[in-house]
Formats: structure tokens, C-alpha cells, sequence
């Protein structure tokens, strides 16, 4: 079976970068929990669901969580979407011989439990292991799909805005000039913009969503690695292999992507971790504000707010901070281990 990092799949530096990566056994470790809790967030649907996974009934299979069925599919008596949980409804299936399979969580980020025994927000319990917030939906199910929100979001803007930030930062290195003088000047009066107080003021306007947020920082978060790029350009186009490319009449889109945005792209993947923990933080703050996704989505931020406005629930506020906590400590270790990894100075060790 192929694997990528395989020795000989690999080019001697690359190597070594790998090496000293693995070598950090913090961040090492942190990226695989990272990965499994991101991959399984995925699943979401899976794991917390007020749907079956898998109905059987009537000698015919039925999947609720991905196919909407009537009660008249299992002999009810109204054409509505079912409601699974229903004892009636229960009852109809398991009196045919038939039988439900339920994922571990029996709740979405949205189902609001009806039974509880005290007024919402309820503590921990065993239908809710993290209890539930002041609507009584279940905080495990909205801290997974929360989880799976925050990342989503945060690897996006990090990778569009590290394609725009990257192209203008050669753009500016490489041809100098006015070019690099009018586009500083831009950055400059652009990042001056009072972003939270532009997303107050469009929020109040526009209902925001996750592609209206997501486009809306885009607009500025492009800004943060064409510092970096723009001096990695600067240096790399008067050195001697970049004279003798451009001597040769070679194109300069294939000078700048071919033979100097590898050296830049070094200090480009160092920062990209770090850029990544900013845009959750912002997420989260924004959130946590008001001004982020709409009420009643699944929201790391929006926890956080209900554990402050339920001070006598703290469960809210601890899950919410050790859910943070987890997250941005992990994602540290990780652009510690690639800030290390990238390092020249660093060096096998025997």
C-alpha cells in the first residue's frame, strides 16, 4: 500500500522536515487527536441524531437519517414526517417484530428535550451527559456539531485567504516598484477598516450566515501572510538563478510559482497554523457578541454566551472553556511542531 511517508517517496529535505516534525512529540500527537476528533465531527449525524440510524419494519430497512419518512410509512395515522422518538410511534414499529437502531447521542444540536425533570437548563444526566442549555437542546450534541462548525469554517478562510494573500505578497515582491508602493498604501488604508464595527453594521442590514461571515473576513483576513511573502519575494528575485530564468525568457508567472514561491512558501506554512487558531477565535467571538451565525445553530461562541447569562448552570461555562481550551491547545502544539519542522536549524538527530 502506498504511503506518503515513505522514506523513498520523499525528497531529502522534505524528509528531514518530517523528521524533526515527528521528532516534537507534542505536536506530533496533537495533529492525530486533532484529526480524529475533526474526522469524527464529521459524522456528526452518526453520532448525535434524534433520528434512527437504521430502521427495520415490515421486512423492509428504513434510513431516517438521511431520508425523511411519513408516519403513514409505519402505519400512523397522519401524513407527517415521523417523530422517532415518539412512544406512539415506537410502539407501531416494535409491534411488528421490528426493530431501531439509535446512534449514542439521541440528540441534534437542535432537538430540545421535552422530559427533562427540572426547568432548562438541567444538569448532567445520563439521557444528557453534559446537560442541557436554557432551551433544553443537549450540550454534548451541540458542542460536536459546534466542533465541526468552527473547524469547517476556520480551515476555509485560512485556505482562501492564504491563496489571496500569497498572490498579492508575490505580486508586490517581485515586480517592486509602484506596483509594490500603491498596493502597500492599499493594505495600509485596508487594514485601518474597523472590522467588528463593519460586521455590527452589516449584521443589523443582512441576516448573516456562514458563507455571508465567512466572505465578509475573507475581505480582511487575506491581509496577514503578504508581509511575509512580499520580503520572501523581495530577496528571492535578485537572487542568481531568478537573473539567469529571467535571462533565459522564461515567463514571469512561471519565475515567480516555480522557482521562488517554494522558498516562500516555507514561512507561508509556519504561519498558517497560527492563522488558523485566529480565525476560530474570531468565530467564536463573533458568536459570542451576537454577530455570527444565525440563533439556534451550533455554536462554540454561542455557549460560551449562555454560560455567562446561566452563571447557576456551570456546566455551560466549564464545557464551553474545556472544549476551547482543547481545541486552541491543540492547534499551538501542532504550528509549533510545523514552525519547528520548517526550521533550518534544526537538525536530525542521531
Amino acid at each position: 500500500m502506498w504511503n506518503p511517508f515513505k522514506h523513498d517517496k520523499m525528497s531529502p529535505i522534505n524528509l528531514r522536515r518530517w523528521q524533526n516534525f515527528r521528532n516534537n512529540r507534542r505536536g506530533y500527537w496533537a495533529l492525530w487527536l486533532f484529526l480524529a476528533l475533526f474526522i469524527s465531527s464529521l459524522f456528526a449525524e452518526l453520532i448525535a441524531n434524534d433520528k434512527p440510524l437504521l430502521i427495520h419494519y415490515n421486512n423492509h430497512f428504513y434510513y431516517p437519517v438521511a431520508i425523511d419518512y411519513s408516519e403513514l410509512e409505519f402505519n400512523g395515522e397522519f401524513d407527517t414526517f415521523a417523530d422517532y422518538k415518539d412512544p406512539y410511534i415506537q410502539e407501531l414499529i416494535t409491534s411488528q417484530g421490528g426493530w431501531i437502531v439509535w446512534p449514542p447521542i439521541r440528540f441534534s444540536y437542535r432537538t430540545i428535550n421535552q422530559d427533562l425533570p427540572v426547568p432548562a437548563p438541567s444538569p448532567p444526566s445520563s439521557d444528557n451527559l453534559l446537560g442541557t442549555d436554557d432551551q433544553g437542546r443537549d450540550v454534548l450534541a451541540r458542542v460536536i456539531y459546534g466542533f465541526r462548525v468552527s473547524v469547517l469554517f476556520a480551515l476555509t478562510l485560512t485556505l482562501i485567504s492564504s491563496i489571496i494573500g500569497v498572490a498579492a505578497g508575490a505580486v508586490q515582491g517581485y515586480y517592486g516598484g509602484k506596483v509594490d508602493l500603491l498596493l502597500q498604501r492599499f493594505i495600509e488604508i485596508w487594514s485601518g477598516m474597523p472590522v467588528l464595527f463593519l460586521l455590527i453594521i452589516l449584521a443589523s442590514i443582512v441576516q448573516p450566515n456562514f458563507w455571508w461571515l465567512l466572505g465578509i473576513m475573507l475581505l480582511f483576513s487575506w491581509m496577514q501572510l503578504v508581509d511575509v511573502v512580499r520580503a520572501e519575494f523581495l530577496r528571492g528575485r535578485n537572487l542568481e538563478y531568478v537573473r539567469a530564468a529571467r535571462a533565459l525568457g522564461l515567463d514571469n508567472r512561471l519565475i515567480m510559482f516555480r522557482h521562488i514561491l517554494p522558498n516562500a512558501m516555507v514561512a507561508t506554512l509556519t504561519f498558517m497554523p497560527f492563522i488558523f487558531n485566529g480565525s476560530l477565535v474570531t468565530l467564536t467571538a463573533l458568536d459570542f457578541l451576537g454577530f455570527g451565525l444565525p440563533p439556534g445553530s451550533a455554536s462554540l461562541g454561542e455557549l460560551v454566551a449562555q454560560g455567562k447569562a446561566n452563571l447557576h448552570a456551570p456546566w455551560l461555562g466549564l464545557t464551553a472553556f474545556i472544549s476551547l481550551s482543547i481545541m486552541l491547545t491543540l492547534l499551538i502544539f501542532i504550528g509549533e511542531a510545523v514552525r519547528d519542522a520548517f526550521d533550518p536549524r534544526k537538525t536530525l538527530n542521531d
